[in-house]
């Protein structure tokens, strides 16, 4: 339950409440309210996250890349186990399926803003 939260937060990265960014649109180092730190790399259509807990020490990594209206994310837990995401949008609506670090499959589809 908890990688699938991670992976939920991880997509959803502009929800998240920042303590503080540094650096350029292409290249940031981020702290959340918790003290975890991300950095987050951006070239053209991919985008490269990697996470760091700040009470565990723990890190994980997810490379997203956007293609017209298709977002395909595979990444890596805490664990080293492996999971992968694609969010198709049509319209205000999204709908995502994949398989968490678990090996499970998901699949849901939710509405969004035009901020997405």
């Amino acid at each position: 339950m908890m990688k699938k939260a991670i992976l939920a937060a991880a997509l959803m990265l502009h929800t998240t409440a920042w303590a503080g960014c540094i650096g350029s649109a292409s290249l940031q180092t981020c702290t959340d309210n918790s003290g975890n730190v991300y950095t987050v790399s951006r070239l053209g259509n991919q985008t490269i996250v990697q996470g760091s807990n700040a009470n565990t020490g723990n890190t994980w990594n997810q490379t997203s890349t956007r293609m017209g209206n298709v977002t395909t994310t595979n990444g890596y837990d805490a664990d080293g186990n492996s999971w992968n995401s694609t969010s198709t949008r049509l319209g205000n609506r999204v709908y995502q399926s994949g398989t968490d670090s678990d090996g499970n499959f998901f699949q849901n589809d939710y509405d969004v803003d035009d901020d997405y």
